[in-house]
């Protein structure tokens, strides 16, 4: 297998979660596949149950990244918030490269309610 096109798309983590637990249902129901496969599979899945993306939906990241429209963000750096929502200032500033000169003190504010009001932290 090769890769055509790099970065053709990004997938966030639920994403991903949603492929590989389609991916395990369907396995599980066919015969059994490599059991690399399918160890890595369910590794990934119950990995991913632990973080935050468990409470995401389509819904509420379309409405997370609607809200970062008009924010100086690199499309990685929409993608790294997606995947781990940050929650403080220092979260945002870990994320994004010299946010303090591409966003104001109003712009990060905006970003951590966006963050808590669309993606719930996982409390597990």
């Amino acid at each position: 297998m090769e890769t055509t096109k790099v970065n053709a798309a990004f997938l966030c983590n639920y994403e991903v979660m949603q492929i590989l637990q389609q991916l395990k249902d369907s396995t599980q129901k066919k015969h059994k596949r490599e059991g690399s496969l399918a160890t890595v599979t369910y590794e990934t899945v119950h990995y991913l149950q632990d973080t935050d993306c468990k409470k995401q939906n389509p819904a509420s990241i379309k409405k997370f990244l609607d809200g970062l429209k008009n924010l100086k963000l690199t499309k990685t750096e929409k993608l790294m918030m997606v995947n781990t929502p940050p929650r403080t200032e220092l979260e945002i500033q870990l994320i994004a490269q010299e946010s303090e000169e591409r966003l104001s003190e109003e712009d990060v504010r905006k970003i951590i309610k966006l963050a808590n009001e669309c993606l719930p932290a996982n409390d597990s």
